[in-house]
Protein backbone atom coordinates (compact mmCIF):
# COMPACT_ATOMS: atom_id res chain seq x y z
CA UNK A 1 0.00 0.00 0.00
CA UNK A 2 1.81 3.48 -0.66
CA UNK A 3 1.88 6.06 1.54
CA UNK A 4 -1.27 8.40 2.17
CA UNK A 5 -1.66 11.83 3.28
CA UNK A 6 -4.09 12.08 6.08
CA UNK A 7 -5.46 15.38 7.78
CA UNK A 8 -6.66 14.60 11.05
CA UNK A 9 -8.99 18.04 12.19
CA UNK A 10 -9.82 17.02 16.44
CA UNK A 11 -9.25 19.52 19.20
CA UNK A 12 -9.10 15.77 21.57
CA UNK A 13 -5.31 15.43 21.75
CA UNK A 14 -5.68 11.82 23.31
CA UNK A 15 -7.48 10.80 20.68
CA UNK A 16 -5.17 12.74 18.13
CA UNK A 17 -2.39 10.82 19.40
CA UNK A 18 -4.11 7.46 18.89
CA UNK A 19 -5.46 7.57 15.26
CA UNK A 20 -2.05 9.81 14.40
CA UNK A 21 -0.33 5.97 15.71
CA UNK A 22 -2.63 3.85 13.90
CA UNK A 23 -1.75 5.76 10.69
CA UNK A 24 1.89 6.41 11.25
CA UNK A 25 1.95 2.61 11.62
CA UNK A 26 0.76 2.17 8.10
CA UNK A 27 3.32 4.39 6.75
CA UNK A 28 1.25 7.31 6.34
CA UNK A 29 1.87 10.87 6.36
CA UNK A 30 -0.51 12.52 9.17
CA UNK A 31 -1.22 16.34 9.59
CA UNK A 32 -3.04 17.33 12.63
CA UNK A 33 -5.18 20.82 13.03
CA UNK A 34 -6.90 21.32 16.51
CA UNK A 35 -9.30 24.21 15.19
CA UNK A 36 -11.17 24.50 11.76
CA UNK A 37 -8.90 27.63 10.10
CA UNK A 38 -5.82 25.72 10.76
CA UNK A 39 -7.14 22.75 8.67
CA UNK A 40 -8.21 24.78 5.69
CA UNK A 41 -4.68 26.25 5.59
CA UNK A 42 -3.22 22.91 5.76
CA UNK A 43 -5.97 21.70 3.17
CA UNK A 44 -5.09 24.35 0.95
CA UNK A 45 -1.42 23.91 0.90
CA UNK A 46 -0.88 20.31 1.34
CA UNK A 47 -1.61 17.37 -1.12
CA UNK A 48 -4.31 15.79 1.33
CA UNK A 49 -5.77 12.58 0.42
CA UNK A 50 -8.17 12.26 3.20
CA UNK A 51 -9.64 14.41 6.22
CA UNK A 52 -11.02 12.97 9.13
CA UNK A 53 -13.02 15.70 10.58
CA UNK A 54 -14.50 16.60 13.89
CA UNK A 55 -17.47 18.49 14.36
CA UNK A 56 -17.06 20.31 17.24
CA UNK A 57 -14.03 22.96 16.98
CA UNK A 58 -12.86 25.73 17.89
CA UNK A 59 -12.47 28.79 15.64
CA UNK A 60 -14.55 27.17 13.17
CA UNK A 61 -16.82 24.51 13.40
CA UNK A 62 -16.60 21.09 11.38
CA UNK A 63 -19.61 21.97 9.39
CA UNK A 64 -18.27 25.11 7.97
CA UNK A 65 -14.87 23.59 7.10
CA UNK A 66 -16.70 21.14 5.17
CA UNK A 67 -18.52 23.82 2.92
CA UNK A 68 -15.22 25.65 3.09
CA UNK A 69 -13.38 22.77 2.01
CA UNK A 70 -15.61 21.83 -0.95
CA UNK A 71 -15.23 24.87 -2.78
CA UNK A 72 -11.90 24.14 -3.68
CA UNK A 73 -11.07 20.60 -3.28
CA UNK A 74 -13.07 16.80 -3.84
CA UNK A 75 -10.97 15.26 -0.95
CA UNK A 76 -12.52 12.52 0.83
CA UNK A 77 -13.93 13.55 4.33
CA UNK A 78 -15.28 11.31 7.43
CA UNK A 79 -16.72 13.18 9.72
CA UNK A 80 -15.69 11.94 13.15
CA UNK A 81 -18.37 13.29 15.81
CA UNK A 82 -20.57 12.53 19.12
CA UNK A 83 -23.70 13.93 17.36
CA UNK A 84 -25.08 10.85 16.74
CA UNK A 85 -28.85 12.05 15.42
CA UNK A 86 -30.05 11.12 12.67
CA UNK A 87 -30.40 14.74 11.47
CA UNK A 88 -26.93 15.48 12.10
CA UNK A 89 -26.04 11.96 10.26
CA UNK A 90 -27.81 13.58 7.27
CA UNK A 91 -26.83 17.41 7.27
CA UNK A 92 -22.73 15.83 7.49
CA UNK A 93 -23.84 14.02 4.35
CA UNK A 94 -25.48 16.63 2.30
CA UNK A 95 -22.84 19.79 3.59
CA UNK A 96 -20.41 17.13 1.64
CA UNK A 97 -19.02 14.52 4.32
CA UNK A 98 -18.46 10.84 1.86
CA UNK A 99 -18.83 8.90 5.55
CA UNK A 100 -19.75 9.75 9.10
CA UNK A 101 -18.87 7.95 12.39
CA UNK A 102 -19.91 8.92 15.44
CA UNK A 103 -17.68 8.32 18.87
CA UNK A 104 -16.88 6.13 20.26
CA UNK A 105 -15.57 3.98 17.29
CA UNK A 106 -13.35 1.19 17.22
CA UNK A 107 -9.69 1.69 14.99
CA UNK A 108 -10.79 -1.20 12.84
CA UNK A 109 -14.23 0.08 11.91
CA UNK A 110 -12.23 3.33 10.88
CA UNK A 111 -9.88 2.02 8.92
CA UNK A 112 -12.35 -0.46 7.08
CA UNK A 113 -14.34 3.06 6.13
CA UNK A 114 -11.36 4.73 5.25
CA UNK A 115 -10.55 2.06 2.53
CA UNK A 116 -13.91 1.96 1.53
CA UNK A 117 -13.82 5.87 0.92
CA UNK A 118 -10.24 5.78 -1.28
CA UNK A 119 -11.85 2.83 -3.39
CA UNK A 120 -15.15 5.36 -4.45
CA UNK A 121 -12.98 8.24 -4.73
CA UNK A 122 -9.95 7.76 -7.14
CA UNK A 123 -9.88 11.29 -8.40
CA UNK A 124 -10.33 13.04 -5.79
CA UNK A 125 -7.26 14.96 -6.09
CA UNK A 126 -8.32 16.57 -9.18
CA UNK A 127 -9.20 20.23 -8.89
CA UNK A 128 -13.08 20.63 -8.14
CA UNK A 129 -13.91 22.73 -11.11
CA UNK A 130 -13.63 22.31 -14.62
CA UNK A 131 -13.01 25.49 -16.35
CA UNK A 132 -10.87 28.51 -14.15
CA UNK A 133 -10.25 31.58 -15.39
CA UNK A 134 -6.29 32.74 -14.69
CA UNK A 135 -7.01 36.42 -15.38
CA UNK A 136 -9.04 38.50 -17.14
CA UNK A 137 -7.65 36.93 -20.33
CA UNK A 138 -6.67 33.47 -19.77
CA UNK A 139 -9.28 30.69 -18.90
CA UNK A 140 -8.12 26.90 -18.30
CA UNK A 141 -10.63 23.82 -19.36
CA UNK A 142 -9.14 21.11 -17.51
CA UNK A 143 -11.55 18.58 -19.21
CA UNK A 144 -10.41 19.38 -22.69
CA UNK A 145 -6.51 20.18 -21.56
CA UNK A 146 -7.07 23.24 -23.21
CA UNK A 147 -6.30 26.87 -22.39
CA UNK A 148 -7.91 30.10 -24.16
CA UNK A 149 -6.37 33.83 -24.43
CA UNK A 150 -9.20 36.24 -25.64
CA UNK A 151 -11.14 33.49 -26.38
CA UNK A 152 -8.04 32.13 -28.72
CA UNK A 153 -6.34 28.80 -27.93
CA UNK A 154 -2.94 28.72 -26.55
CA UNK A 155 -0.95 25.53 -27.52
CA UNK A 156 0.56 23.95 -24.76
CA UNK A 157 2.58 20.58 -24.73
CA UNK A 158 1.77 17.64 -22.33
CA UNK A 159 4.20 18.62 -19.79
CA UNK A 160 3.52 22.38 -19.78
CA UNK A 161 0.02 21.28 -19.35
CA UNK A 162 0.71 18.62 -16.59
CA UNK A 163 3.15 21.54 -14.37
CA UNK A 164 0.41 24.29 -14.57
CA UNK A 165 -2.19 21.99 -13.29
CA UNK A 166 -0.17 21.02 -10.25
CA UNK A 167 1.14 24.50 -9.70
CA UNK A 168 -2.91 25.68 -9.42
CA UNK A 169 -4.23 22.69 -7.85
CA UNK A 170 -1.85 23.94 -4.62
CA UNK A 171 -2.39 27.75 -5.14
CA UNK A 172 -0.63 27.99 -1.16
CA UNK A 173 2.13 26.02 -2.00
CA UNK A 174 5.58 26.31 -3.38
CA UNK A 175 7.24 23.42 -4.87
CA UNK A 176 10.85 22.82 -5.37
CA UNK A 177 11.69 21.78 -8.58
CA UNK A 178 12.29 18.19 -7.34
CA UNK A 179 8.78 18.09 -6.16
CA UNK A 180 7.56 19.29 -9.49
CA UNK A 181 9.21 16.45 -11.44
CA UNK A 182 8.09 14.34 -9.16
CA UNK A 183 4.11 15.51 -8.86
CA UNK A 184 3.88 16.60 -12.83
CA UNK A 185 6.18 13.83 -14.34
CA UNK A 186 6.76 10.64 -12.08
CA UNK A 187 9.51 8.97 -10.20
CA UNK A 188 10.61 7.63 -13.56
CA UNK A 189 10.91 11.02 -15.22
CA UNK A 190 14.68 10.73 -16.99
CA UNK A 191 15.36 14.25 -17.47
CA UNK A 192 17.02 16.36 -14.97
CA UNK A 193 15.01 18.85 -12.18
CA UNK A 194 16.26 21.88 -14.15
CA UNK A 195 14.24 20.80 -17.00
CA UNK A 196 11.40 22.63 -15.06
CA UNK A 197 13.06 26.17 -15.65
CA UNK A 198 12.68 25.19 -18.99
CA UNK A 199 8.99 24.35 -18.99
CA UNK A 200 8.40 27.36 -16.66
CA UNK A 201 9.98 29.77 -19.40
CA UNK A 202 8.02 28.25 -21.85
CA UNK A 203 4.61 28.65 -19.87
CA UNK A 204 5.38 32.24 -19.10
CA UNK A 205 6.33 32.81 -22.71
CA UNK A 206 2.57 31.65 -23.62
CA UNK A 207 0.47 32.62 -20.82
CA UNK A 208 1.77 36.03 -19.23
CA UNK A 209 1.55 39.65 -20.56
CA UNK A 210 5.03 40.40 -19.48
CA UNK A 211 7.21 37.02 -18.96
CA UNK A 212 9.99 39.11 -16.95
CA UNK A 213 7.55 40.27 -14.37
CA UNK A 214 5.12 37.46 -14.15
CA UNK A 215 2.21 37.43 -12.48
CA UNK A 216 0.80 33.47 -12.84
CA UNK A 217 3.68 31.44 -11.70
CA UNK A 218 5.46 33.70 -9.15
CA UNK A 219 9.66 32.59 -8.63
CA UNK A 220 10.26 32.05 -4.48
CA UNK A 221 14.20 32.70 -4.77
CA UNK A 222 15.82 29.65 -3.57
CA UNK A 223 13.30 27.32 -3.02
CA UNK A 224 11.27 27.00 -6.57
CA UNK A 225 7.79 28.07 -8.19
CA UNK A 226 4.11 28.25 -6.76
CA UNK A 227 1.09 29.61 -8.47
CA UNK A 228 0.34 33.18 -8.40
CA UNK A 229 -2.96 33.31 -10.76
CA UNK A 230 -6.89 33.40 -9.99
CA UNK A 231 -8.58 30.48 -8.14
Amino acid sequence: MSSRNILIVEDELKLVEVLKANFEHKGDRVFVAHDGLSALDIARSEDIDLVLLDWMLPLMSGDVVLQNLRNFSRVPVIMLTARSGESDIVDGLKLGSDDYLTKPFSLKELNARIEAVLRRSPESNQPIYQKLKLDDRLTIDFDSHRITCNQEIVHLTPNEFKLLTILIKHPQRVFTREELVTSAFGDDFDGFDRTVDTHIKNLRMKLEVDPKQPKIIITVFGVGYRYGGNV
